[in-house]
This record gives structure tokens, C-alpha cells and sequence, in this order.
């Protein structure tokens, strides 16, 4: 199963893109960060981080799509910003009739370290003993990204391509 990761963010945006099966090393397949300009208006930051995501999307031709789901913090300005780069994330998975599931930080930490409250340090180590990588994914953002995407399919795997058959049988087209 090839995956697509997203850590959504306005300013950076990272995209990991991991192969692999449940139970068994994934092995990288390729990892961006998607920048915009904060000094732009808001609707072209997004319009940027649509056309990369959309073509990242086409270029690397993941199965499905795991996004970062968004949670509350402190700074409604940065929240805000995030909960519109992952309904861009969203969007473009789905646009690719592709399945898309988020996942909360803690989920996708545990699934990582085997610890919800695991630091980023940790989380970058571990995605870099994972995918058996020389040095660590830079920016953060990468690696965080790249964990969602091991994290799905370690742990979502199975269940979107359930939810993905259910879908077709409810719109009729069960194969």
C-alpha cells in the first residue's frame, strides 16, 4: 500500500509519501514541503498549497491519503490556519477519489514510539529507524508527515480500504 501523509500547515505543509504493509518495514518513497509566503493573501496561499497537493497527489499516486487531524491549541490564529491547509489535504485526496482518514497527534505518536506523549525528537528518530533512512528527514514537518503516513498503514490501512469497499457498495459499484 502506497500512502500519501500530510502535516498541514499554511506556511509549511509537509507531504510524506512510505509504501508498506501492516506488520512489516514501510520504505520511503519520496517526502516534500509545501511553503507559502505568509506576507500573501490568505486565498492564494491556499490556491498554492491545492495545486502542489493535487500534484503531488498525481505524481506519486498513493492509495490513500492520512492527514493530521486538527485539535485546539492555544493560538486560534495558528489553529486556524492549519484547519484550512488539512481541508486542502483533504480535498485533494478526495478530488483523486482517493480514501482520506485523519489521525490526532497522539494516535499517530503512539503508533510511532509506542507512546502518545512522545517529543518531536523522538518522533523524528523513529521515523528515521523505521524507514531505514541515513540521517533524519528535514524539517520537522517531513518527518511528521511520514509518520502519518506509517502510521496509516500500520494501523488505518485495513480500515479504509473496508470503508473505501463499503462506499462502493453504497453507491452501488461493489466489485
Amino acid at each position: 500500500m502506497r500512502v500519501l501523509g500530510v502535516d498541514p500547515g499554511l506556511t509549511r505543509c509537509g507531504v510524506g509519501v512510505v509504501e508498506g504493509v501492516p506488520g512489516r518495514p514501510c520504505t520511503l518513497v519520496a517526502y516534500h514541503v509545501v511553503r507559502t509566503d505568509p506576507d500573501d493573501e490568505l486565498p492564494h496561499r491556499l490556491l498554492l498549497l491545492d495545486r502542489a497537493l493535487t500534484e503531488l497527489v498525481a505524481e506519486h499516486r498513493p492509495e490513500s491519503v492520512a492527514v493530521e487531524r486538527v485539535f485546539s491549541q492555544h493560538n486560534v490564529r495558528t489553529v486556524m490556519g492549519t484547519a484550512q491547509a488539512s481541508g486542502i489535504a483533504v480535498l485533494a485526496g478526495a478530488r483523486a477519489g482517493l480514501p482520506v482518514q485523519t489521525y490526532t497527534p497522539s494516535e499517530v505518536k503512539a503508533a510511532i514510539t509506542g507512546s502518545g506523549t512522545a517529543d518531536k525528537a523522538q518522533m523524528t528518530a523513529m521515523v528515521t529507524r523505521l524507514l531505514r533512512l541515513a540521517e533524519p528527514p528535514k524539517p520537522a514537518d517531513a518527518a511528521d508527515a511520514l509518520a502519518l503516513a506509517i502510521c496509516h498503514i500500520w494501523r488505518g490501512g485495513t480500515r479504509s480500504k473496508l470503508a473505501a469497499a463499503a462506499d462502493r457498495v453504497r453507491r452501488g459499484g461493489a466489485r
